[in-house]
């Protein structure tokens, strides 16, 4: 055929590089295994984790809320207690203040 090229037109892409096939991803090997299982324990323990913070954070702050709400009466009562004596002695202080002029 007179007047055609053997040369491909400019536009059409050629393979400039050799590239080796992965044989890896196809065949895993022995390794593969204890790699994958490595990583599911991994993510397991991630999510154990994850869990173990939450439910640990609620029962800490369920326990912290019950101590509280159990020992608010008995610091009541002891703080009655001591604002009383103290009002009792400044009374005291301020009433003998009044028979005695000179101990002010």
């Amino acid at each position: 055929m007179p007047g055609t090229s053997k040369q491909p037109p400019r536009y059409v892409p050629t393979l400039t590089e050799v590239v080796a096939p992965v044989l890896a991803a196809r065949d895993p090997g022995p390794a593969a295994p204890a790699a994958l299982e490595e990583q599911l324990v991994k993510r397991v323990m991630q999510r154990v984790d994850l869990s173990l913070e939450r439910s640990l954070r609620e029962v800490i702050a369920s326990v912290v809320l019950a101590q509280t709400s159990a020992l608010a009466p008995k610091l009541r009562a002891e703080i009655e207690v001591v604002v009383r004596a103290a009002v009792a002695e400044a009374v005291n202080q301020e009433l003998s203040s009044k028979r005695d002029p000179a101990a002010r």
